[in-house]
């Protein structure tokens, strides 16, 4: 699902600039969907490994804020260069664990949209039905049952709306009873006379990575909210009906000469709160040569740390809520995985889903 600083902060730190928007939402709430009343709220997480084992811990997270749907990436498909063909890669592994019976499965299969543009449009209908085969094998080899709904995730552009549109009509050929929903990024609403809308049952709001990674300048690619106002003020005029997903996760971003070097995860901020390195706000300056839990890092590199704050999530669920039409929608947080999990309560999480109904 990841494709596209600041840490930690509060709604004091935007009062100014966001105050009109703090008053809108609280005045326009209660008239904000069809029928006036509370949303039914289908609360879900996305499973981003590729190996499928849901711990203890990760369980009772699930149980105790009754969660009923996990959308688990099954695989990913990019271009082989090699063989200039597409390509499976990262599929599922399940080994020996069991999905518990009360939950919802949603296969979801991530598409680069470097796979897309490179597929001859005379080869949509046979990756199509390749991807339908492999998904096949996966559920049918785990006993995955009850599969209603499977959802695509591409980041497609103008330039391959055509393509992709035309591998999701297909596959809706070779699994008619079965529900089709896409993810949607911010830019495909805000443009979407040039995006177009995906031949869909339904679509999913990606409520992150809405900045952009590679530029050093941007403050936090995960979640800024300062940027989500400027893509969703047509959002209540989109044609699909929509679900959300928001973040809980975070990562910390690598330059080095100014360029994008990669993205460091796993890694707690308090290693670098260490002789080897100065923070101003979100960014670290290593001072010297050191190796880090296995990333190389060179002296005069900068760390971007980017984080989903609990009260910029809030925010941000605020102001998408206001403008969705449904009646029910399903709520999904990205993603499923204990270190994440730890850093918020069961109250906050639960706060994060009630906000929007």
């Amino acid at each position: 699902m990841v494709t596209h600083g600041y840490g930690k902060t509060k709604f004091s730190r935007h009062f100014g600039p966001l105050l009109f928007f703090l008053l809108l939402l609280v005045m326009t709430h209660s008239s904000c969907n069809e029928g006036g009343g509370e949303r039914e709220i289908d609360r879900s997480f996305y499973y981003w490994k590729s190996v499928l084992n849901i711990s203890g811990y990760e369980q009772q997270k699930l149980d105790s804020l009754k969660v009923k749907t996990l959308y688990i990436k099954f695989f990913d498909v990019d271009w082989d260069e090699e063989k200039k063909q597409p390509k499976p890669i990262a599929k599922l592994q399940v080994d020996n664990y069991q999905l518990p019976d009360n939950l919802k499965i949603i296969p979801t299969v991530f598409i680069t949209n470097n796979c897309i543009q490179k597929t001859e449009s005379s080869q949509i209908n046979i990756l199509a039905a390749n991807i339908k085969k492999l998904l096949t094998e996966i559920t049918a080899n785990n006993a995955i049952k009850k599969i209603v709904e499977i959802q695509f995730d591409c980041d497609w552009t103008a330039s391959t709306r055509e393509k992709y549109f035309a591998l999701l009509n297909h596959f809706k050929t070779l699994k008619p009873t079965t529900k089709l929903s896409a993810t949607i990024r911010l830019h495909q609403i805000k443009f979407v006379a040039k995006s177009g809308i995906p031949p869909v049952d339904r679509g999913l709001l990606m409520c992150y990575n809405m900045g952009n990674l590679k530029d050093p300048s941007t403050k936090n690619s995960v979640l800024e909210n300062q940027e989500l106002f400027k893509y969703i003020g047509g959002l209540s005029n989109y044609p699909l009906q929509l679900d959300v997903a928001l973040p809980i996760f975070d990562w910390k971003v690598l330059y080095r000469n100014d360029a994008f070097e990669g993205l460091i995860q796993n890694l707690p901020a308090s290693v670098f709160n260490n002789s080897f390195s100065t923070k101003t706000n979100n960014r670290w300056q290593i001072l010297t040569d050191t190796l880090l839990g296995g990333y190389d890092l060179r002296r005069g590199d900068i760390i971007r740390d980017e984080q989903s704050d609990y009260n910029e999530i809030l925010l941000a669920a605020e102001a998408v809520n206001i403008q969705l039409r449904n009646t029910n929608l399903r709520v999904s947080l990205y993603h499923l995985d204990s270190v994440l999990l730890s850093k918020y309560s069961i109250h906050e999480l639960e706060t994060i889903y009630n906000s929007m109904h």
